[in-house]
């Protein structure tokens, strides 16, 4: 709605240019109304202009004009180069310079516009045509990060700040993930793109899907790999391996699960933990739990109330492949203490 006030304010400022322009000029004085409609016409021509470049962006423009400046540069180039020895002012050669400027021109335009921003940056070292109101963090998802889905919840809790950046070549890899015949990893690709969704959906950071390609590569983790450094962009994946290459090759890389390793909470002997019993442990009267990082608590005397929820103190930890065992015993409350006693006294 805004713009079309503006848009109606710009005609009213142009139809009285019109007519001002009449009275200047002696020839249109006696025709002010050909002024005033000269005026609009010219508004009008604007407006169908601003419409026909609806979606054209700043980026875009600004492209565009860089392209034809070197279009131009090199159509000078050819033209000052001494192929054209015949007489400046013939009317032939004005045609084929006219021809040269206008066909670099365009093919430079074109080229702009296909372009990427790390081709700009490989061209005019050191420049990059990005917002300079905000931070250049880019932060690029391998398919394991998004089938992962952690990653999502680290966005949506403004853990994560700058732009995500998912390369084409993964959209593709989770969607052939998505369509296999085997229904594992079918499930797996559909929660990568349901993730995906999740992250588009978030407000705090944008999203933008590149369109690199690098056709001499041919996997994955290569093409990934290959876009970060010329993005200057963090990796952020689940992938162990593609972890330590991206190291090898110092690349900035961040293993979600290195993250989630550091960020779980450290136990001390006499720690009071609150958990539900969820099974019965290996040993007599041993019971399961699990804290919400899904470290295993092993709870001795616990073996009767598997579905309960109990306090139980820290003993030792236990250090494994697979993470820390923590070792408990249950907290004795008021009640239970009561029927201890009982059942001594009783005996």
């Amino acid at each position: 709605m805004a713009i079309w006030v503006i848009r109606s304010l710009f005609l009213i400022l142009c139809t009285v240019a019109g007519f001002a322009i009449s009275q200047v000029r002696p020839e249109y004085a006696q025709h002010p109304l050909l002024g005033m409609l000269i005026g609009f016409g010219f508004g009008g021509v604007m407006i169908a202009i601003d419409e026909m470049l609806k979606g054209f962006s700043l980026r875009a423009f600004s492209a565009t004009t860089f392209g034809l400046f070197l279009g131009s540069v090199v159509a000078l180039l050819v033209d000052q180069s001494g192929l054209f020895i015949d007489d400046p002012d013939d009317p032939v050669r004005r045609m084929i310079r006219i021809g040269l400027f206008l066909a670099f021109g365009y093919i430079g335009m074109i080229l702009a516009m296909r372009s990427n921003k790390e081709d700009f940056s490989l061209i005019i070292p050191y420049v990059r045509f990005t917002r300079q109101a905000k931070a250049d963090n880019l932060i690029l998802l391998d398919t394991s990060a998004i089938i992962d889905g952690r990653v999502a919840g680290l966005i949506e809790s403004s853990f994560l700040e700058g732009m995500i950046v998912v390369p084409r070549f993964v959209l593709r890899e989770l969607q052939q993930i998505a369509d296999s015949t085997d229904p594992i990893k079918r499930a797996r690709g559909r929660r990568g793109l349901e993730v995906l969704n999740r992250i588009q959906r978030n407000v705090r950071n944008e999203v933008k899907i590149h369109d690199a390609e690098f056709p001499d590569e041919t996997g994955v983790d290569a093409k990934l790999l290959r876009l970060a450094r010329n993005l200057a962009a963090r990796i952020y994946t689940t992938d162990f391996n593609l972890a330590k290459i991206a190291e090898l090759q110092s690349i900035s890389c961040v293993n979600l699960s290195e993250v989630a390793r550091c960020l779980r909470v450290i136990l001390l002997p006499g720690e009071v933990l609150s958990l539900k019993i969820v099974r019965e442990g290996k040993e007599k009267n041993q019971g399961i739990g699990y804290l919400a990082d899904g470290t295993m608590v092993v709870v001795n005397h616990a073996g009767a109330q598997v579905g309960q929820q109990v306090e139980a103190q820290v003993q030792s930890t236990h250090q494994t492949g697979a993470g820390i065992i923590v070792f408990a015993e249950v907290r004795a409350t008021p009640a239970h203490s009561d029927a201890a006693q009982k059942s001594a006294n009783a005996a």
